[in-house]
């Protein structure tokens, strides 16, 4: 199974504050020992939202809204993706992070990446075959 692991934004996060080096080098650690177990498939850190924007969908229309955006606590600092065999796996690795927030209360989420059988019938053969196609193109070790 696959899982998204989401790094919870924070004040300081928000405001730009990069990593002290000491957090570098534990995290460094951690994705280490991680790639190692083969449980990390990618993870990187995000700026903040002042630098990004949000696209709200109202049928065919499109707005583009520039942040920052208010509510820190909706957004995401940071993310892996992991390959573990379960939920529980997913809890443990996470247990064993750093706090990817030094001085602040922090938060992580994992979520379960949806994997073309959880589709079942609703995704029929020639759907899953260009998928297939398109993914080997982008991640070629997801379809073997």
């Amino acid at each position: 199974m696959r899982f998204l692991c989401i790094v919870k934004a924070t004040p300081e996060s928000e405001k730009g504050t990069l990593p002290s080096e000491k957090l570098l080098s534990e995290m460094g650690k951690f994705n280490e020992e991680m790639a190692r177990a083969g449980v990390m498939l990618a993870g990187e850190g995000l700026q903040p939202s002042s630098k990004g924007a949000r696209i709200n969908f109202k049928g065919n229309q499109r707005t583009v809204t520039d942040g920052p955006f208010s509510e820190t606590k909706e957004l995401i600092a940071g993310f892996w993706i992991w390959k573990c065999k379960d939920m529980a796996e997913a809890i443990a690795w996470v247990k064993r992070c750093p706090n990817p927030m030094p001085g602040e209360d922090s938060d992580l989420e994992i979520r379960p990446v949806f994997e073309m059988e959880d589709f079942g019938d609703a995704m029929p053969q020639e759907l899953r075959d260009r998928e297939n196609e398109i993914l080997r193109g982008i991640a070629p070790d997801r379809t073997n």
